[in-house]
């Protein structure tokens, strides 16, 4: 069960975005060490599809990346989240990991308030460095793990 009523503009915010898009993007400044991310909610409501959320970009860049991905499911050809794509950054293949439950608290919380807990698929997208590595690859640079965090383990094919 969502929420179909906010106490505040935020909330009215993503429940409108929610009625007339199918989904609302979030997206949380950088702060200190934390980098900054973004995240989507709506998508399994709307289009039974897990959410995602983004590490490492600027507001608008990580909600185009997303938005991209949205596009993909509303077109009815979702992204495979089994495997690498090259349909999100030109040049650049991203990987799909899925989130624990336990990592929904710490990142997500507009979407626990909208499903009222945490009964909702979420995948991070991530993307390689410039060099084409991936933050688990062990030539990957501190800062760029830093910079984008992963939070779970990669599947396989990544």
């Amino acid at each position: 069960m969502v929420r179909t009523d906010g106490d505040d503009a935020s909330e009215l915010q993503v429940i409108g975005d929610i009625a007339a898009y199918g989904w609302h993007c979030v997206g949380i400044h950088a702060e200190g060490d934390e980098s900054a991310f973004a995240f989507t909610v709506g998508l399994f409501h709307t289009f039974g599809h897990p959410e995602f959320i983004i590490f490492g970009l600027e507001s608008k860049l990580a909600h185009q990346i997303l938005g991209l991905a949205v596009n993909a499911i509303r077109s009815g050809a979702p992204l495979d989240l089994s495997l690498p794509t090259d349909q999100l950054l030109d040049g650049y293949p991203c990987c799909f990991v899925k989130v624990p439950e336990s990592q929904y608290s710490e990142h997500v919380d507009f979407a626990r308030w909208y499903y009222r807990g945490d009964s909702f698929p979420l995948y991070q997208i991530v993307f390689p460095s410039r060099e084409g590595h991936f933050p688990w690859h062990p030539e990957a640079t501190a800062s760029f793990r830093n910079f984008q965090p992963v939070l779970s383990h990669p599947q396989p094919s990544a």
